[in-house]
């Protein structure tokens, strides 16, 4: 094979049936110079049956080191000029990597390259991300259909589960916030991306579809947690001054609207009730992940003064970024 161009990141914990479908569509990519390297999270080696009928490598992690330091490992021990990253529940198109490689070559300013991820009922999962005024981020079209999402445009910053990654922007910025563990890496990322002056591709062409939370569960009270404490950690690293103040009072928004929602059943909270958990838990997992947050101030606080001595926008241009990729505070909970 030729040098690969791309290196593809799957980090898997199940393994299963999932990997399997998701191996099985990376061997029918129409673009052939790329390798996969699966991180079996396991401390079990799960993976080894399903990376056992493929032709890829596998690295074995003594214990779950989750998602972003997975893929920082992936990208320390590979040299291709590209690095993808692929959910384990997700499958891939033939053309995926095609055109995400043809938008890269034609996009030199572009760092990173946003999949057109579809959910298993037909609606789309993600069309790149959008970002709320308390730091949460969601996916843009979630739920909607994918003809409302089908021209390359700009996106904001891609969702992890199905994107594509420039070295040098990687080299510049630097990798995956390890300490996230879970959850909002891909926010952090692009983010720093984004203040250090690469741009972002939304490519529908590359198509994937994604069993939605497929490791972690869709609503759980590991998911709530980590979303929130990571959600705090990387608007304490990322946001400017003027909208660092406003985002705790934006939050108390969205948690009115969370309990709205509680109520009515709907949203993630809804999802998080009917899944069979306790509503009074969510109160403490709150607090808890805000605790932990403050914990790690210092620490976030020199990782805010790295990000800006790269700074290349300014903090106007950051704002006008983020309110033209901007989702509203109610629509947040209400999804």
């Amino acid at each position: 094979m030729d040098t690969p161009m791309v290196t593809v990141a799957v980090p898997t914990l199940q393994a299963g049936d999932a990997l399997a479908d998701c191996l099985r569509s990376l061997e029918r990519q129409t673009f052939r110079r790329f390798e996969v390297v699966v991180v079996d999270n396991s401390g079990a080696r799960k993976a080894a049956a399903e990376v056992g009928r493929s032709a890829c490598r596998v690295i074995f992690s003594e214990s779950n080191v989750g998602f972003g330091a997975a893929v920082n490992r992936v990208f320390r021990e590979t040299k291709a000029p590209y690095l993808a990253t692929l959910n384990d529940d997700a499958s891939a198109e033939p053309n995926w990597l095609d055109a995400l490689v043809e938008a890269a070559e034609a996009n030199p300013r572009a760092g990173m390259f946003a999949s057109r991820v579809m959910l298993g009922t037909g609606m789309l999962d993600s069309a790149g991300m959008l970002l709320a005024a308390d730091g949460s981020s969601k996916q843009r079209g979630h739920g909607q259909t994918a003809e409302k999402f089908s021209a390359k445009t700009q996106a904001f910053f891609p969702s992890g589960s199905a994107a594509l990654y420039r070295r040098a922007m990687l080299d510049q910025t630097g990798l995956f916030d390890e300490s996230f563990f879970l959850y909002c890496e891909d926010t952090d990322l692009g983010l720093r991306a984004r203040w250090a002056g690469w741009e972002c591709v939304y490519v529908p062409r590359a198509a994937v579809e994604h069993r939605y939370s497929h490791t972690a569960g869709s609503a759980s009270p590991m998911k709530a947690y980590y979303v929130e404490r990571n959600r705090c950690c990387t608007v304490v690293k990322n946001f400017p001054a003027g909208l660092l103040l406003v985002a705790p009072f934006a939050s108390v928004v969205r948690y009115f609207w969370h309990a709205v929602f509680l109520i009515g059943g709907v949203g993630k909270a809804g999802e998080y009730r009917e899944a069979g958990h306790d509503a009074w838990m969510l109160p403490f997992l709150v607090l808890r992940a805000h605790l932990a947050a403050a914990i790690r101030l210092p620490a976030l606080l020199k990782a805010r003064k790295q990000i800006a001595a790269q700074r290349k926008i300014t903090r106007a241009e950051f704002r006008a970024l983020a309110k033209a990729h901007a989702i509203s505070l109610r629509e947040i909970a209400s999804l």
